[in-house]
């Protein structure tokens, strides 16, 4: 792991394919948070899942060609199962856990507590007796899930307030054995020194669990900022079906990468259309609180 005596801030990408516009957004504003606040910046590989050989050497290629530039090494949670595990083992020993034994489709059916949102787990397997465990056990591998204390928590995010989110017994290592997404970023960040989290606001949901989960730990919960989506014309989830969404399919209509820079920079309304922009530049003019709240459309190139 790097060096965590300094604080830091992070861009954390999973290599399953090629960066979009949007994703590309995320980062540079990652990067700017960081630098304007004197943190360090890292770059994370989440690769615990599914992963496209080459993806990984694009991204981080696409990101440099931007000016993003982060201390390394980069770090793979592929190669980081150690450190999972051992935080896994001390809560499992500590009777902070429980094994479930519930597919998805049992627990979007299950009777759930009144006002609970949709999905949230209904408590099923977190007071089985020993023996009903153990026929389970028999029929299917189980997950681990935390036994949560809370019904909700609260976090502070720089550009949405106080936001206080529902906490279930969430996920830590899924039936495969594999660990959950919520326990392997809160174990890298505390690991990193990262006390700054900016990332888009369709995982402003989940930060409640994860800042619940590193008070849990002995962690202080990191700064939150959860910047707006990049949707289609169809104010839907950007994705490259859409079009020309990635530097590569961006450079074959004449975009290149000074380009696409230059068009975050004015979505953010950090610089004029077509204005020629650098990262260094854009720290200069950086304000947190002059960022739009609102979705950016992006219409690609035809």
């Amino acid at each position: 792991m790097v060096n965590s005596s300094a604080p830091a801030g992070r861009f954390a990408p999973s290599p399953s394919g090629d960066l979009h516009i949007g994703n590309l957004r995320t980062a540079v504003l990652a990067d700017l948070f960081a630098r304007t606040t004197g943190r360090r910046f890292l770059m994370r590989v989440e690769d615990l899942d599914r992963v496209r050989p080459g993806a990984e050497r694009r991204q981080l290629a696409d990101l440099a060609s931007l000016g993003l530039v982060w201390d390394e090494p980069v770090v793979h949670q592929s190669r980081r199962r150690a450190a999972y595990d051992a935080v896994l083992g001390g809560l499992v020993a500590a009777g902070a856990t429980f094994e479930c034994f519930c597919t998805r489709r049992e627990i979007l059916e299950a009777p759930s507590a009144p006002h609970a949102p949709q999905g949230a787990y209904p408590g099923t397997c977190r007071d089985l007796t020993d023996a009903r465990r153990e026929e389970r056990r028999a029929s299917r591998p189980a997950a681990i899930r935390l036994r949560s204390e809370v019904a909700s928590f609260t976090i502070t995010d720089a550009l949405h307030g106080e936001f206080t989110g529902d906490v279930d017994d969430f996920v830590l290592q899924r039936g495969d054995g594999t660990p959950a997404y919520n326990l392997a970023v809160v174990v890298d960040d505390a690991a990193a020194g990262v006390d700054q989290v900016v990332r888009g606001d369709d995982l402003l949901t989940s930060a409640p669990r994860q800042a619940y989960l590193a008070t849990r730990l002995g962690y202080a919960p990191p700064e939150y900022a959860h910047v707006p989506m990049v949707l289609n014309s169809d104010h839907k989830r950007l994705a490259k079906r859409d079009g020309a969404v990635t530097l590569a399919d961006l450079a074959e209509h004449g975009v290149d990468a000074a380009a696409a820079l230059s068009t975050i920079a004015a979505s953010l309304r950090l610089a004029d259309p077509g204005e020629s922009i650098t990262m260094d530049r854009l720290a200069e003019r950086f304000d947190p609180t002059a960022l739009p709240r609102e979705p950016w459309i992006f219409v690609p190139p035809s």
